[in-house]
């Protein structure tokens, strides 16, 4: 009987075989990739790079470059740069990480989730880092915040996860420190990304329309843990709204534009204990805002700011949900709860 069982069943395969077509899978129709399209390796003196759409969120390998300019003007799953002297490197957005190892007198402009540097000496990178920047076993490491714009990259930072708002970039954690010495530091506010990481000028790449210029990033311009210019600071957070983004950045060119600096921000989900914990007694004014979408938190910095936002605000952003610092004594414990808030979120 098992036999005849056997042979029945054989009997209806071999038909199902010779008269249907067998089953696709997604990943039997997937295209081969081709490695050689995402890597860059054995590079002397070139410009290279990859197009917007080009990538598509692949990972992708920059290896044993000199004296090259590379250009990634895309989004990816991860990226390696190794071995790579006196070379220029631009990053679009990258959803996971990006690692530089034993690299030599590069400049590089990049964006990602996660970054980390072994084994480098004398780099410079304008920086987006969602994550806390790592550095280990390396020295004269400089760093200041992206500053970059094209058409494209707004999407592309969408398509890698990350909130242009949310920059940690001169938050370093140095594994390796060395008592008395510091491995690294912060580039001057006067250091035009476009002298350190110039745009390409070939053929290649004239169809993509970029701007360095700060007005224009798409990351905002933050100020960082640099020296502040004043003792005066003030905290802006921006309820969910329709414009909320556009609000945001407005206010920031506004304020900027009269001078004063941009020190950090952030944007997250509240919930009314949050609200509870940072705002204190007005808390109950703005909790039933919180469901509507996440905050945005603006930190500013300059003598008079707490007045000039309360101006700007009333003149320009009435009808938008805000809170203000209310003086320069309440702004300090603001930012402080805000900010401690936001990091044990980060971390979550």
């Amino acid at each position: 009987m098992g036999c005849c069982f056997s042979k029945r069943q054989n009997g209806k395969d071999s038909q199902r075989r010779g008269g249907e077509r067998s089953k696709q899978y997604s990943w039997d129709q997937r295209g081969k990739i081709d490695l050689k399209n995402y890597m860059f390796s054995g590079l002397k003196n070139e410009t290279v790079g990859r197009l917007p759409g080009k990538v598509a969120g692949q990972q992708f390998i920059i290896q044993d470059c000199e004296n090259c300019n590379v250009y990634i003007f895309d989004h990816s799953a991860t990226i390696t740069v190794d071995d790579c002297i006196n070379c220029i490197i631009f990053l679009g957005p990258v959803k996971g990480s990006v690692f530089f190892r034993n690299c030599t007198d590069c400049r590089s402009a990049l964006a990602c989730q996660q970054f980390r540097v072994r084994d480098c000496r004398k780099m410079e990178f304008f920086l987006f880092c969602a994550t806390q920047p790592i550095i280990e076993s390396s020295t004269n490491i400089k760093f200041a915040c992206f500053q970059w714009y094209y058409p494209e990259l707004a999407l592309q930072f969408k398509e890698a996860g990350l909130n242009v708002f949310n920059n940690n970039w001169s938050n370093i954690h140095d594994f390796t420190p060395v008592p008395g010495e510091l491995n690294w530091g912060i580039l001057p506010e006067n250091a035009v990304i476009c002298h350190r990481v110039p745009p390409p000028t070939t053929k290649e790449f004239k169809t993509v329309h970029i701007s360095t210029e700060a007005t224009k990033s798409i990351v905002p311009v933050t100020h960082g843990h640099r020296r502040k210019c004043s003792d005066e600071s003030c905290l802006v957070v921006l309820f969910a709204s329709d414009y909320t983004t556009a609000n945001a950045r407005r206010l920031v060119d506004e304020l900027v534009k009269e001078g004063f600096l941009l020190i950090q921000t952030r944007e997250m989900p509240m919930k009314p204990e949050d609200a509870r914990r940072v705002f204190r007694g007005r808390a109950p004014e703005f909790i039933r805002y919180l469901n509507k979408g996440p905050v945005i938190a603006l930190e500013f910095n300059g003598g008079g700011i707490v007045e000039a936002c309360r101006i700007l605000v009333n003149e320009i952003f009435k009808r938008i949900k805000t809170y203000i610092s209310e003086n320069q004594d309440a702004a300090s414990k603001d930012i402080e709860n805000f900010y401690n808030f936001a990091d044990i979120q980060m971390r979550m």
